[in-house]
């Protein structure tokens, strides 16, 4: 069987229901994992020893009594330390709930533990998963298992970490400017932002927020599209719930057999800040090595930079929203959280009126360029993965950067719209640090991008993080 750590979450199911490994066994050797990389790598801050046991232990009762089993039975994933789990800490990151217990499950949560999932921990974020670098004062800094003096990036940097460092095969996450898709790119994982209500959200504060979505992590496609599917579904929880437009996005990923009739187009920067040559070059010859694979490739431009000042006002708007509690207590936050909170507070209603209509403008663009393509290709990251002490770049490709938000332009400009996007490894640096290709599509487009975005994988085998367990 191999290092029981090091397979495929959809290995360990298997496993289970053949009988030919325990979700005990698995279990500990995920525990083991932790123990040989998270001192180095510092991404999962909360061990859930004894929940996971007995919950190992219940599945195991349950396969030896034959009954029904999730698609998931046995297999341990991480949970972002945003995200509510019962008797598990979850503190978001933040000193003033560094010692909080939720008393129930997020929704997400309850559906993925049907699925069969045990939760083996809660993953690293900054705090209020507001920032690019997976830093806070309550458990310290991310580490990328890459380079351990590297950024895992964030806000999803825990997730992204445990994952490439084989401490976990899954991870679930949350995306508002690219928090679970930049994480993905700096560790060399399979990150995806799904369309706002696939996955219902509860609790939180703006129900009605569509830009900010939770979303699957994993090492592979097939493993992400297999943990989306234990995700989606309508509920009446979500006022923005709706119902997947496919049966299995597990079962379409698994049956593409090449990219016959779909037509991509790869655009080298979509937003304002450009892109490191090095991370341009290995996402330019991914996107245009898809051509074998039967895809029509075409270069384009595609400027989306006027947007940039558009999803700063609206992140501005949701900031105070869903901080609105504790604007008293802003000196006791982290500067990167309470400088986007000041920065709403600045906010007019004109500001917001124009950013909206500059949004709807945005997003007649985007739907102009899915009548002539299927899929866009760009870019996840910028840049490579900077320094952990660094709060982010300061420049890209030689210009200055205006705000810290500038460096995850190519991401949140996708975001604005509420658009699906994956990020794959397209290939490793010189200097061996993983670059990923971001895969845009329409709404519902998930399947589709996931399909394609096995070809990358298939194309692009980067291996093991140096630091893997």
């Amino acid at each position: 069987m191999g290092e029981l750590n090091r397979l495929p979450a959809r290995e360990l199911a298997r496993l289970v229901r053949e009988k030919q490994a325990s979700p005990v066994e698995i279990l500990d050797a995920h525990l083991a994992a932790i123990e040989r990389a998270n001192p180095k790598v510092n991404a999962i801050v909360t061990l859930a020893l004894e929940p996971a046991r007995d919950a190992a232990r219940a599945a195991e009762v349950a396969v030896m009594r034959g009954a029904a089993l999730g698609p998931l039975h046995g297999v341990p994933v991480g949970i972002k330390d945003i995200t509510p789990t019962a008797g598990i800490r979850t503190t978001w990151g933040s000193p003033l709930f560094a010692d909080h217990v939720p008393a129930e499950d997020a929704e997400v949560v309850r559906r993925i533990k049907r699925a069969g999932v045990i939760v083996i921990g809660k993953t690293n974020t900054p705090e209020f998963a507001a920032g690019g670098n997976t830093v806070n004062r309550v458990f310290g800094a991310t580490r990328n298992p890459w380079d351990l003096e590297r950024s895992a990036s964030g806000s999803t940097g825990g997730g992204g970490a445990a994952l490439a460092a084989a401490m976990i095969p899954l991870a679930e996450g949350t995306d508002f400017g690219g928090s679970v898709r930049t994480p993905a790119a700096f560790c060399g994982v399979v990150g995806l932002r799904t369309t706002a209500g696939l996955v219902p959200r509860q609790p939180i504060t703006l129900p009605w927020h569509d830009q900010s979505v939770t979303g699957p992590m994993a090492r592979d496609v097939a493993d992400c599209a297999l943990f989306l599917d234990a995700m989606t579904g309508f509920s009446t929880v979500s006022p923005l719930s709706v119902p997947p437009a496919w049966e299995s996005a597990y079962a379409i990923v698994e049956r593409a057999e090449s990219l016959r009739g779909v037509r991509l187009a790869y655009a080298p920067a979509i937003g304002p800040t450009g892109i490191d040559p090095e991370v341009a070059r290995v996402c330019r010859e991914a996107a245009f090595a898809l051509e074998r694979h039967g895809a029509a490739v075409e270069e384009i431009a595609l400027d989306l930079s006027d947007g940039r000042d558009a999803f700063i006002t609206l992140r501005g708007e949701a900031m105070v929203g869903n901080h609105l509690a504790r604007l008293e207590k802003l000196g006791e936050l982290d500067p990167n959280l309470a400088g986007n909170i000041r920065l709403g507070l600045g906010v007019q209603i004109l500001d917001i009126a124009r950013a909206e209509h500059k949004r709807a403008e945005i997003w007649h663009r985007w739907r102009a360029l899915f009548e002539r393509c299927d899929l866009l290709l760009t870019p996840t990251a910028p840049v490579l993965p900077f320094p952990v002490e660094q709060n982010h770049p300061t420049e890209i490709a030689g210009k200055k950067l205006e705000s810290y938000m500038d460096w995850l332009a190519q991401t949140f400009l996708v975001s604005l719209a509420g658009l699906p996007a994956a990020s794959v490894p397209a290939g490793l640096s010189a200097s061996r640090l993983p670059v990923g290709l971001q895969i845009v599509g329409p709404r519902l487009s998930e399947p589709r991008i996931l399909a394609c975005a096995k070809f990358v994988e298939r194309d692009h085998p980067i291996g093991w993080a140096p630091n893997a367990a």
